[in-house]
């Protein structure tokens, strides 16, 4: 994040005869209180420039290796003509009964020899969505909206034991399939997903196959369409690059499909993690399965609605991360693989540690403004300017550079989301994720907590989002606060001159001004609006 955050105060200053003098001599002026300030301030933002460099390196490692890239069409090997595999498509639910049916639909469309397709749908609900699901499973059973009778079976627990990871395990041990496939519920799988990824696993070493996320309601709202920037960045550039230079990358826990030999050699789906996904891709990799990232496959997803379901999901992700970290980095460290693949997995599993760093920037940020007021321009150069392009410069490249690797012609109309990618993605997210970072870290254990949808799409749609919404607790007030003081830094930094700070102290105005209200005040006007037209009105259509 911004490390430019002190100017001169005022233009003549760059002019006096005595500037270098002026400079040189304040660093002997520090007192114990202002080297107690300055040693971490500076050694956060030495960490911090390190993991914006591997932001660069990853950049570099994806158009370096760019002819490297699998191909959907390209498979180096085929299965034999007539003899495709038997795949297994696994669907874990969880009260999610607002997208079931367009989830079942678009898998039972999937385009694969039906003596060779099965369908598990794993239901872990314990609200309505049970009903919903077995009465939709039955029509499709029986032969529905024009479809011959398909292979679908409905598997209710009634225990989340494991949560996700348990349930995809109970679901393996009666699946029929050489090759499992799982969707999440807010995915939309295409007819032609299977047959664009079978193909690749014709090679006996490949243990899974990623495809790439993309967005059904992108355009719904501001939020969604900052989330799909990040999320397009991590797709492009993070499997991309580790993907095509042959290091570690991870399972997305959907829209993807394993060899079950994979899973079960790796020892199985485990849940003493909250991202089950990533844990059971580095145990495969580390016993010698290779995976495959296919990013010309496409598979549309619902991106949350509401920010508070947005900090749910980040959080998560984030938590499981560390403890992923925790649990693998020690085995992968003291593996046979490449020195390079070793750090890069370093630097994937514990790149969440940033945001409890962000915290500690934020409480130093004031006393060392106030400290270095004196700072004139040959310091800026040498100690800020370098910082600055490893931190936050690379934020902006970084999610650019997918972009315009997606959309070439039209990329550069995403350069006005750019700072509210860098607000909301570095800033926003501070409080949360810190919360479950320090979680991880002192092993505090916690609840797959779901990422609530709705099965929106256009503006203006209404979300019935109020059946699934969060308790917000204290943290928006906090990032409240956290917002006026920043608000308050920006105040002292244009009185005492330093306008090159201005624009970065925004930022984090606006990250935490943001998260805040939008968490406090997102659904209120719905609710306002919608109270009576759905007081009495089901969630959802029961056994239509």
């Amino acid at each position: 994040m911004p490390a430019l955050l002190y100017a001169p105060k005022g233009l003549k200053h760059y002019f006096d005869s005595h500037y270098l003098d002026h400079t040189f001599r304040g660093l002997y002026r520090w007192n114990t209180f202002d080297i107690c300030m300055l040693i971490p301030y500076f050694i956060v933002m030495v960490i911090l420039a390190f993991y914006g460099v591997h932001r660069y390196q990853l950049v570099w490692l994806y158009l370096k290796n760019k002819k490297k890239e699998a191909k959907w069409n390209e498979p180096p090997m085929r299965f034999p003509e007539g003899q495709l595999p038997f795949l297994t498509i696994q669907l874990p639910i969880f009260n999610e009964q607002f997208v079931i049916e367009r989830l079942i639909d678009a898998v039972c469309r999937i385009e694969y020899p039906r003596d060779r397709f099965e369908v598990q749908l794993l239901d872990d609900s314990t609200d309505e969505t049970t009903e919903v699901a077995r009465g939709i499973v039955e029509r499709y059973q029986r032969g529905f909206a024009g479809m011959e009778p398909q292979p679908i079976a409905y598997l209710h627990r009634s225990n989340r034991h494991g949560y996700k990871a348990g349930a995809l395990d109970e679901g393996l041990r009666v699946a029929k399939g050489e090759f499992v496939a799982i969707f999440d519920a807010d995915f939309v799988p295409p007819p032609q997903w299977a047959m664009q990824v079978i193909d690749h696993f014709a090679e006996p070493e490949i243990g899974m196959v990623q495809t790439r996320w993309t967005h059904l309601n992108r355009n719904y709202s501001f939020l969604t369409q900052v989330e799909a920037i990040l999320l397009d960045g991590h797709f492009v550039l993070e499997h991309g690059g580790r993907s095509r230079a042959g290091v570690f990358f991870n399972f997305n826990g959907t829209a993807g499909m394993w060899r079950q030999k994979a899973i079960s050699e790796a020892g199985g789906w485990q849940h003493d993690t909250l991202t089950e996904d990533t844990d059971l891709s580095y145990r495969a990799q580390l016993v010698g399965w290779k995976f495959k990232y296919l990013q010309d496959v496409e598979c549309p997803a619902e991106l949350p609605i509401e920010m508070t379901a947005f900090k749910t999901q980040q959080a998560r992700w984030a938590k499981g991360l560390i403890q992923t970290g925790k649990k693998i980095l020690p085995r992968v460290l003291r593996s046979d693989a490449p020195w390079h693949t070793k750090l890069e997995a370093w630097y994937h599993l514990t790149a969440n540690i940033s945001y409890p760093l962000m915290i500690v920037l934020s409480v130093l940020l004031m006393p060392a403004m106030i400290i270095r007021s004196w700072q004139g321009l040959l310091q800026m150069l040498l100690i800020d300017f370098p910082l600055f392009i490893a931190s936050t410069m690379s934020v902006s490249t970084f999610y650019l550079m997918g972009q315009k690797e997606l959309y070439p012609k039209t990329w550069y109309k995403s350069i006005v989301y750019v700072p509210f990618v860098m607000a909301l993605g570095g800033v926003g997210l501070t409080i949360t994720n810190t919360k479950a970072v320090l979680e991880a870290l002192f092993g505090v254990k916690s609840a797959f907590a779901r990422t609530p949808k709705y099965s929106v799409k256009k503006k203006g749609e209404k979300s019935q989002a109020k059946v699934y919404r969060k308790r917000l607790g204290i943290i928006p007030w906090i990032e409240l606060g956290i917002g006026s003081y920043f608000a308050w830094t920006v105040y002292y930094a244009i009185s005492t001159e330093n306008f090159f700070t201005v624009p970065f102290l925004v930022l984090f105005v606006f990250g935490y001004w943001y998260t805040g209200l939008l968490s406090l005040l997102q659904g209120r006007f719905e609710r306002g609006a919608n109270q009576g037209e759905q007081m009495h009105e089901k969630p959802y259509p029961v056994g239509i």
